[in-house]
């Protein structure tokens, strides 16, 4: 009988040991899988607008004209209708400055190294090195001069894409924190509808 219940002791500790090892291994498969999303995320952020200076220090560059009519002046309101950011479609916006110019959208490698930044909105064209009086084109390699992101300034970028249009600078409530983005850079004028 001594006999038995130690048998049975022993199996019992045996299949004790047994499931927590099996669990143990069923844990550590569980977590991979969201190892293995976060990963993914920080990759798709690379990309993207995640390392974007959300708010700006008001200034621009000194050749920068000035809008002479635009359709939102400084002061007024109107709604952001683009998503360059989380927490900026649908915001209310004040524009903090209205500017006549050329926009372009561009693909660059951070300086600071990671992965290639593809069609990135929006660079102005006095943010580019060396510009000169006409605007670049599709295709054309340049150099940043703006510090949107990081490792933006000084980084060789290609041309994506150009248009002539008015460009602003604007303050808004983020919508998804409450908080204040001040001067942000930058959005354009068919990227704004006016507040109903």
């Amino acid at each position: 009988m001594k006999n038995k219940k130690f048998l049975t002791g022993i199996i019992s500790l045996a299949t004790v040991f047994t499931l927590t090892a099996c669990s143990g291994g069923e844990a550590e498969t569980a977590n991979e899988p969201n190892n293995n999303s976060t990963n993914m995320e920080m990759n798709d952020d690379s990309g993207s607008h995640a390392d974007m200076n959300h708010s700006g220090s008001g200034e621009v560059p000194k050749d920068l004209a000035e809008a002479k009519n635009p359709v939102y002046p400084v002061n007024s309101q109107a709604v952001i209708n683009t998503d360059h950011m989380k927490g900026m479609k649908g915001a209310v916006a004040t524009i903090a400055g209205a500017y006549d110019t050329t926009v372009y959208t561009v693909s660059y490698t951070p300086t600071t190294g990671g992965e290639k930044v593809e069609d990135h909105k929006w660079v102005i064209h006095e943010e580019l090195d060396n510009h000169g009086a006409e605007p670049f084109k599709a295709g054309d390699e340049v150099v940043l001069k703006a510090d949107h992101m990081k490792g933006m300034d000084g980084a060789t970028a290609v041309i994506d894409s150009a248009k002539q249009t008015t460009v602003y600078m604007v303050t808004y409530p983020d919508t998804e924190t409450g908080e204040e983005v001040a001067n942000h850079k930058w959005v354009t004028e068919d990227e704004l509808t006016p507040v109903e």
